[in-house]
């Protein structure tokens, strides 16, 4: 700190002192206020960008919603339904005369009935019985397959005890110009021969197998005169895609 002596015009103070003015050259100066405008730039220039990336969130959030939406729905769909049936279109009809529901994928399933004539060794199935009988054909004794994949393939049959008997699911196809592939078989040999005190016994196969369209699926047997035809549904025969 120093003191400056000034003296003005040669003018004195009160009772002969000399005037005196002090100044402190140390003295901390005061701090520049901030400038407001800049930083409310800055703060509103963040709040924008915020809100920009909060909006693309929730559109990113939307349209992945949107589009599980659809895909479910693709996916769930029945067979046959396109996207325009989807979104609004009246689905086909999926029921039959008597209101019933149509399966979902190609199904056969066949039983035996007086209306019946089996051949010596491959058996025939009723067509009066009301069959089950979905996107698959019967012919000629002959389940005849539409669409192409993998089926479970099924067959029972009851039949007279007596000597050797043998129950087998067999196939035809185009692409083996020979006689049919077994693909199941199952065989039994009985030594009681007695026709008064008859035993019988029942045979049951079952598999998945690969097929192509129109190949063909029978049910053969060593001997259709062992088969016992009390009741049709003792006698089965069937298929279904999977």
């Amino acid at each position: 700190m120093f003191f400056n002596f000034k003296s003005g015009g040669g003018r004195m103070a009160h009772n002969g002192v000399p005037s005196v003015f002090v100044v402190d050259t140390h003295a901390t100066r005061p701090a520049v206020p901030p400038r407001l405008g800049k930083q409310r730039k800055q703060s509103g220039a963040m709040q924008t960008l915020l809100f920009i990336l909060v909006t693309l969130a929730l559109l990113g959030v939307f349209f992945e919603a949107f589009f599980i939406y659809r895909l479910y729905h693709a996916e769930y769909a029945p067979s046959g339904f396109t996207s325009m049936q989807i979104n609004g279109s009246p689905p086909p009809d999926m029921t039959d005369p008597d209101g019933r529901l149509h399966p979902s994928k190609p199904v056969a399933h066949l039983t035996d009935g007086q209306d019946v004539h089996h051949g010596p060794h491959v058996m025939a199935w009723s067509v009066i019985a009301e069959p089950l009988l979905y996107e698959m054909k019967y012919e000629n004794k002959h389940l005849i397959i539409q669409k192409e994949g993998y089926y479970y393939i099924y067959s029972k049959v009851y039949f007279s005890q007596g000597g050797a008997f043998y129950h087998s699911v067999e196939m035809q196809t185009k692409m083996y110009a020979g006689k049919g592939i077994p693909l199941l078989q199952a065989r039994e040999y009985s030594s009681k021969k007695d026709k008064e005190s008859k035993s019988y016994s029942n045979s049951f196969l079952a598999g998945v197998f690969y097929l192509s369209q129109n190949d063909a699926i029978y049910v053969n047997v060593s001997s259709t005169t062992q088969i016992a035809r009390h009741r049709s549904y003792e006698n089965v025969f069937g298929a279904y895609m999977i």
